[in-house]
């Protein structure tokens, strides 16, 4: 077996290194559904060009999912719409974030999933899924310019809010809310609502 040398002149075996990983376009991607290569039987998203297994989701995920669902539908004003797990079209990945709010209905999109520019906020619901929502995901979204973003904590009981994307620093702002507090919702720059924490997590 033949050995390879890092930088740091430390010698490893072939079978460590790992394979180059294959990149492919949205277009390619959005190919590969139309003509039934992948099927909504294959749980998988493009991230960063790369097609990466979705996770499970488990009893306690679902019921958020529906908390978090019902809880913006009630105070997001009229002309935006509360879309879960439907993907929206970024320039290397196509994520399906758990809920997103877009300025467009999906009935209007009958040949194209909504761009950066018709989302406003996306919202992840983590439990397995925390660390890939805390580095991947908030870099593909930050990126993007995706203005606001929502981490569903269900592992340590909070919200997680980035905001102001930077192409640069990811998000600029950070803010964690606990029980007891109130997450705002922001809209083109405005703060529209507050959402008790409570209201999204469940018991």
């Amino acid at each position: 077996m033949s050995t390879s040398t890092l930088p740091n002149g430390v010698g490893t075996s072939d079978a460590l290194v790992p394979h180059p990983l294959w990149r492919i376009s949205i277009e390619r991607y959005h190919r590969m559904i139309q003509t039934g290569v992948l099927t909504a039987d294959d749980q998988v998203e493009l991230l960063e060009g790369l097609l990466v297994a979705k996770m499970n989701k488990s009893p306690r995920h679902c019921a958020t999912g529906r908390l978090v669902r019902l809880a913006l539908e009630a105070v997001i004003p009229s002309g935006w719409f509360v879309d879960t797990q439907d993907p929206i079209t970024l320039s290397d990945s196509e994520p399906e974030p758990d809920v997103s709010l877009t300025n467009v209905n999906r009935i209007e999109l009958l040949d194209r999933h909504p761009g950066p520019d018709q989302v406003a906020m996306v919202v992840e619901l983590s439990d397995t899924s925390l660390a890939r929502d805390r580095d991947t995901k908030r870099r593909i979204y930050a990126l993007a310019g995706i203005p606001v973003y929502w981490i569903v904590n269900l592992v340590d009981a909070c919200v997680e809010v980035s905001w102001s994307p930077d192409d640069q620093a990811g998000y600029v702002r950070r803010d964690q809310y606990r029980q007891g507090d109130a997450v705002p919702v922001i809209l083109d720059g405005h703060e529209v609502a507050r959402i008790a924490v409570a209201d999204l997590l469940p018991g």
